[in-house]
């Protein structure tokens, strides 16, 4: 790597640090610099966690996006990628969150895996991660930008921890009590009206082969999914803006449902 290229990385990571801190959208990176690629998205991703990890937070898992056709068109982008999931990310379902703490928040329902054995890449499966599965729970991922009107492309997103802000947790159910999750089907709900409906066939098929798309992505890392990690998958639907004063809520059906509400 050139010196003009670790610049440019620790350039970008301190630029989304201060977005995120004063909660102040900056111009898009890939505008900034053009010539800024994936490599340099992840590795400006890993130096904020592990900042963040120094402060003390803890990683709880790992976030998969854009792996519904509707998100990566309403993003403009056209492959998954991945993010970190920490501790003081967690939201308690049916509480409350600042708006103020977001710059553009949006909320996506997604169907949250929590393993009870490790996986680790290259070669994972569906069947993999489905035996691996240990509960699943109805969720709401928060996703916000730190770039100014979401104007990302996918190193931008990738830089900003995969656009990955928050999560709200419903109750677990044990894998040997779920249902086909590519069937499952999930009401989307604002202020109490239905603003978006999906399944989870939307999440590459079936959100079991986003898992497994993750699991092997971070080999490539010398990274693997851990024991008791949650993950996210994807969003089974498009992600509607939410600000002060809303209150968003995903309804699956048999899994029961999330809500949060934003003051």
């Amino acid at each position: 790597m050139t010196p003009a290229a670790a610049r440019r990385r620790v350039e970008a990571a301190q630029l989304l640090r201060e977005a995120e801190r004063r909660t102040a959208p900056i111009e898009p990176l890939s505008t900034t610099w053009p010539d800024l690629d994936l490599a340099d998205a992840y590795a400006v991703q890993q130096d904020n966690i592990a900042r963040r990890l120094a402060a003390k937070a803890t990683v709880i898992g790992h976030k998969v996006g854009l792996t519904s056709a509707p998100v990566r068109q309403l993003l403009g982008v056209h492959e998954p990628d991945f993010g970190h999931l920490l501790d003081d990310m967690v939201h308690r379902d049916g509480g409350t969150v600042r708006a103020a703490r977001y710059c553009a928040p949006r909320v996506e329902p997604e169907i949250c895996f929590r393993l009870a054995r490790p996986l680790r890449g290259p070669g994972v499966t569906t069947a993999d991660v489905l035996a691996a599965t240990g509960a699943i729970a109805p969720a709401l991922e928060i996703v916000d930008s730190r770039i100014r009107d979401w104007r990302i492309t996918l190193v931008d997103t990738v830089a900003d921890n995969a656009s990955s802000a928050g999560l709200v947790c419903g109750s677990w159910t044990p894998m040997d009590y779920t249902p086909d999750l590519a069937a499952v089907s999930v009401d989307l709900l604002v202020d109490g009206s239905q603003v978006a409906f999906g399944s989870g066939k939307e999440v590459l098929g079936h959100p079991a082969t986003a898992v497994a798309w993750l699991a092997n992505a971070l080999a490539d890392f010398g990274m693997e999914l851990d024991a008791g990690h949650v993950i996210l998958p994807g969003a089974m639907t498009t992600a509607p803006f939410i600000g002060t004063g809303q209150k968003a809520e995903a309804r699956f059906g048999a899994l029961g449902s999330v809500s949060v509400s934003f003051i």
